[in-house]
């Protein structure tokens, strides 16, 4: 059975029909990609997961549980956690409050602070820098305190919403490298980016999104290696 699997969901913003009957899973150990261009629909695919949205029809299953109608603070205790687009980290908060608030839902304070430590292993420069406001991080820090953040409610699915965007290439790889380690180590991806190349490349299994319909899914090597592929969205 699939972690995650989503049947035929319709989603509206007012009169558009953004999201038009698509239907995708995720098996536990996998980092399934979402790609297409802007305006496909990926975004509004992901925050329609994490509670942010509500289908109008159709359903969304984790883990054998109907989550369609949860709101978005259930859906994070069912372990599901959101690195949104753009960050949106507390910029007036340090990076231990905002870490700190990752972990709302939970009151097992040993084990909180393994996942502080776990975090800071994995990304140092937050350490180095936790005393400091968010706000005053570079892009790329802010995109690793972002990811640390969700990593601290012990999500059993991350979704990540374009964890590249306004990154430079060697970041990049430092943060795409760092996705892989965290699915290594037990957590199922979610990853929604426009750097098909390097989704593609880090991925299991992809879906192509295209005005709201998925038009193309399959093995991401196989996907990544497609000529049609590779000229519309791998600048191929």
């Amino acid at each position: 059975m699939a972690m995650l699997e989503i049947k035929d969901i319709n989603v509206y913003y007012g009169a558009i029909h953004a999201i038009k009957g698509i239907s995708l899973e995720v098996n536990e150990g996998e980092i399934v990609t979402l790609i297409g261009a802007n305006g496909a629909g990926k975004s509004t695919t992901l925050r329609t997961i994490s509670g942010l949205l509500k289908p109008k029809t159709g359903e969304i299953n984790f883990c054998g549980k109907n989550i369609s109608g949860l709101p978005a603070h259930q859906i994070v205790h069912e372990g599901i956690s959101q690195v949104p687009e753009g960050r949106r980290i507390f910029a007036e908060m340090t990076v231990m409050e905002n870490l700190e608030l990752g972990a709302f839902i939970r009151n097992d304070k040993e084990e909180i602070s393994k996942d502080l430590q776990m975090v800071f292993g994995r990304f140092p420069r937050l350490e180095e820098r936790k005393l400091q406001l968010a706000g005053t991080l570079s892009g790329g820090e802010q995109q690793m305190l972002a990811m640390g953040r969700a990593l601290m409610s012990r999500p059993k699915l991350l979704l990540l919403d374009e964890p590249s965007m306004g990154l430079a290439p060697l970041l990049i790889r430092e943060i795409f490298s760092i996705i892989e380690d965290i699915n290594k180590t037990g957590t199922t991806v979610l990853l929604v980016e426009q750097n098909a190349n390097m989704a593609l490349s880090i991925a299991n299994r992809a879906y192509v999104l295209e005005t709201g319909r998925i038009t193309i899914s399959g093995d991401a090597a196989k996907l990544a290696a497609s000529e049609d592929i590779r000229k519309a969205y791998l600048g191929g």
